[in-house]
This record gives C-alpha cells, structure tokens and sequence, in this order.
C-alpha cells in the first residue's frame, strides 16, 4: 500500500536524500522511514528508490547511536604499486639519480630516455623479475606517471650566471617599480624586443580542433619576411601594444616604438610626470648605446616627461614583466600558419592578456644598423643623465632640463 505523502514533500524528502552521504544520509532515511512509512525499510524501498540496507543500518545506528565507519578506501582494485610495493622501491632504484642502491649516480637510465619499455626491460634484466610477474608495458607507463616520473620539458630556469652586482640591481628595479606603483603621477612601463617572427608555410608545433589538418612545408627554407616585434607593456592596466616592423632592429625603432605609444596613449595618462621604463640589457636599449640615450634624452625633451631607466641584471631578462607576454603569443599563435604579414598582424589582435585585447600595429619605415653619436656630441647627452651612484650602468634619468644655450 502506497504511503500517503504530498506530492511537494515527497520531492523536499528526495532531494535532501540526494544531497547527503554516508552515516547522515542512513540516520536521514531511517528517520523518514519510521517517521512516515511504519519503519519498514522495504516501503522506503518502493516509495524513494533507497537500498534496504541502508536503511536497516541507519535504523541500527539510530537505535544505539554507534555510527558504522564506512570502508571506501579498502574498497575497489588497488593500484598495482600499492598491491607491490617492492616494485615501486625497484622502479625509484633504477630510476633516480640519486637512489642509495647507485651511490655513484651510474644507473641505466642517466643517459638514455626513460620508457615504459626500457624500466620493463631493466626491472627483468637488473633485478630478475620474471615476463609473467610484471605488469604489461602500458600499466608500467601509468605506474612511472603516477610516481611523478611523467613527461616533463626542461625548464629554462637556470640564468646562464649571476655577476657581482646581481643582486644590488634586482634591490634597486624592485625599490623603483614599488614606488613607481605607488605614485600617483608615475607609470611604469615594460619595453621589449622578441625574437624575430619568420613569415612562411612554417609549422609553428601547436596543435587546433580544424576538421582539415594545416600543411606546413616539410622543412624550413629561407622566410617570405621577416617581422621584427617591439612590445610595451603596462602592468598596472594589462596594456599590451606590439608594434611589428619590417626593417631591422635598431634603437631608432624601438624609441619610435614608444613615442608611437605614448601619441596614441597620452589622453589616458593626462596626469602623469614620469615614466619609468623597464628593460633588460639588449643591446640596442642598453645604458652605454649612444643612439638609444640621445633618442631617450629627445623623447623626454619631446613629450616633458621624466623618464626613469630600471634595468634588470644580465642574463635575468625573464623577469622584465613584458617577457611572459612574449610566451602568451607564441602560445596564441602557434596552431597558424604565419605564411603573410597580414595573417600574423591578425592573429596577434585575437590575442587577450588577462582579458584585454593587445593592440597591434605594422611599422614599414626602414632603419639602419651602426648608428652612433659622435663623441663630442654625445658629451652634451651624457650632461642630461643623472645616474645612480651605485649602479650607474642600470639606473639612469634622462630628466634634466636642457641647458640654456
């Protein structure tokens, strides 16, 4: 015979079934079962679908108010290291570098890759495991990713060195971009060069969802163009602009890169006295570049701004700021084959840092490489710098006023 329970609480009483587990929700129907169904766990059964064993063991947990433990880790086929643990101890021993079993660091494995196939074949020859003792070769692979030996890229973590004053710098571009973030009339800013893009049928490695698989040429040959990409980057808004050009990379281009900037963007700073620059010790924006300094001098002459250079220490570039941004391209674009300019310039438009959209913009003017100041006239340049006591090859203010003639 059907229990007599409205329509709405029969779904209230489902519901809240759904949403519990283990001892609360045996106690729950247990509850619902004496309270509305005679306490019989087969109506609990016809009305709401619930096991009746689990209500027998909520009605017993209820009654004596002992909670049964529920065995969810002891249930179910266990992995095969933990069925074995002798093997996940040979597997570390013949794996690892640095393993006690090979004080000498001499394993099988320190020159050859590792494979599910190799640590197979080394745990029957090395350490005299039978064919039919071990798992099958796709299992082994599942084991070596599950003990962290999984497949990794190596990481381009290591500066290549570190020189004396590495550490002063890093002091010094921190203090300067805290304050520059901190002051109300100072922007800081992210100035950058990436390596040059190769415009070609060029397979760039990345993988897309396209019903027809792109063709690339089978082997690189010599580029249809070539585009040479200066960023700007402005940390406090996520402001990225890329200016490609099509010369080469020169000083000249890199500071008419900024002024570009600073002519599309100066209505959005109205309020802002200097600007601080970061950059990493390229050779066309370093300290001792002559072109770049009389350009830098010209731009804050141009512009009545102060203009603050924060460099990074060599070999150290990764941590200007506008380096992740190079990545997020590369990662953007790297399912497309840049075989145009134009295709490369629209692709790079699609692509948001932290949700904002990058501007882009193709520069076609021609530079020259080897263009310097002449001693004499750099005399006056090199007057309008005032550099850091301490570092002065890595801090360093064009700001001056200029001299009165």
């Amino acid at each position: 015979m059907k229990a007599h329970i409205p329509t709405e609480a029969r779904f209230a009483i489902e519901l809240a079934a759904r949403l519990l587990t283990g001892p609360k929700k045996r106690r729950y129907a247990a509850e619902i079962t004496n309270t509305f169904l005679d306490g019989s766990a087969r109506k609990a059964e016809r009305e709401f679908g619930w096991s009746r064993d689990m209500v027998f063991t909520g009605q017993r947990e209820l009654s004596t108010g002992i909670e049964c433990i529920d065995g969810y880790s002891f249930r179910g086929n266990k992995p095969t290291e933990e069925k074995c643990q002798e093997l996940e101890k040979d597997i570390h021993d013949l794996i690892d570098p640095k393993s006690q079993v090979d004080p000498q660091f001499k394993n099988g494995f320190r020159y050859t890759r590792i494979t599910a196939k190799a640590v197979r074949q080394a745990l029957i020859e090395i350490k005299g495991y039978k064919d039919e003792e071990l798992p099958t070769e796709n299992t082994i692979g599942n084991i070596l990713n599950r003990l962290g030996y999984c497949l990794k890229r190596v990481q381009k973590t290591k500066p290549k060195k570190k020189t004396q004053e590495t550490d002063q710098i890093f002091e010094n571009v921190h203090a300067v971009n805290e304050a520059a973030d901190r002051g109300e009339k100072t922007l800081r800013i992210s100035v950058d060069t990436k390596a040059k893009v190769n415009i070609g049928p060029f397979s760039r490695g990345g993988k897309s969802r396209e019903k027809e698989t792109p063709e690339g040429q089978d082997h690189d040959t010599e580029p249809d163009a070539k585009l040479v990409p200066v960023g700007i980057f402005v940390p406090s808004s996520d402001q990225l602009t890329i200016t490609f050009g099509t010369s080469v990379e020169t000083s000249d281009f890199i500071v008419d890169c900024l002024d570009s900037w600073w002519n599309e963007n100066q209505g959005l700073y109205s309020e802002i006295k200097e600007l601080v620059i970061n950059l990493d010790c390229g050779p066309h924006v370093q300290s001792h570049r002559t072109q770049f300094i009389k350009r830098i001098v010209q731009f804050s002459d141009k512009t009545e701004l102060s203009i603050h250079l924060a460099y990074y220490p060599p070999y150290h570039s990764k941590y200007n700021p506008i380096e992740h941004c190079w990545g997020g391209l590369e990662r953007h674009w790297n399912v497309a084959l840049l075989d145009t300019v134009d295709k490369a310039i629209e692709w790079a438009k699609t692509m948001t840092w932290n949700g904002v959209y990058t501007v882009v913009n193709l520069a076609d003017k021609t530079y020259k490489h080897g263009v310097s100041v002449a001693k004499s006239t750099m005399e006056y340049f090199e007057s309008r710098l005032k550099r850091s006591s301490s570092l002065p090859k890595w801090d360093r203010h064009p700001s001056l006023p200029p001299k009165s003639s």
